[in-house]
């Protein structure tokens, strides 16, 4: 049988499907989602990985994404899914502002940056709305996260604040106003720390005239 990739030392070695599915869950658990590529590093080809769906022990969420069936979902079930397809993405804006429980948006997509010159993700089964970051703003103020064991990157309180702001087209002016009162309110983040933001991003016109106004 050839659905395990014989070049790798596994314990997959023992070619049967009873096998395949003993010691899946347990190798391929590490996180709740992954890619094929991810699947194959473990010595499981595609036709082994067809089987783990077939068997109900895994599905598949999108192209060349996949779930542990066991896995609970969470209320990051996206963020995830998006993070698994798109590494080194970073989460931002409306959805920087739920997870950091600033304001009452409760995006349907995933808002997600990525650099300037990097190719557009093409993720036709998944809700993502992809922006441009470059210079300092690919690294000032963004952070490690993990969303259902994934690793991912996530803007800081005060940097999603001043992003707002800066793609308040994007998310409207009164969100990005409610998201400052709320960060102020609630000590996510202090005046200090947002105008350093706003500083490094060269968005202290934006954001300036409003925090002095807020703080007196």
């Amino acid at each position: 049988m050839a659905y395990l990739n014989r070049k790798q030392p596994t314990a997959f070695a023992d070619n049967s499907r009873s096998r395949l599915r003993a010691v899946a869950l347990e190798d391929l658990g590490v996180k709740n989602f992954f890619r094929a590529s991810d699947a194959a590093e473990l010595g499981v080809n595609s036709r082994g990985l067809r089987w783990l769906v077939d068997d109900g022990l895994v599905e598949r969420v999108a192209r060349g994404l996949y779930r542990l069936a066991s896995a609970e979902p969470t209320e990051h079930y996206s963020l995830a899914a998006v993070c698994t397809r798109v590494p080194g993405a970073i989460v931002c804006l409306l959805s920087a502002l739920n997870v950091h429980g600033l304001g009452t948006q409760l995006p349907r997509d995933v808002w997600i940056a990525i650099p300037h010159k990097a190719r557009t993700p093409l993720l036709p089964e998944l809700p993502v709305r992809v922006i441009r970051f470059s210079g300092a703003s690919l690294r000032y103020g963004v952070g490690d996260a993990a969303f259902e064991g994934i690793p991912a990157r996530i803007t800081s309180p005060a940097r999603t604040v001043v992003d707002c702001f800066r793609f308040r087209r994007l998310v409207g002016k009164d969100v990005a106003l409610g998201a400052l009162r709320d960060a102020l309110r609630e000590r996510k983040a202090n005046a200090d720390e947002i105008w350093r933001a706003a500083e490094v991003c060269r968005a202290k016109s934006l954001v300036g005239p409003v925090l002095e106004m807020l703080c007196g």
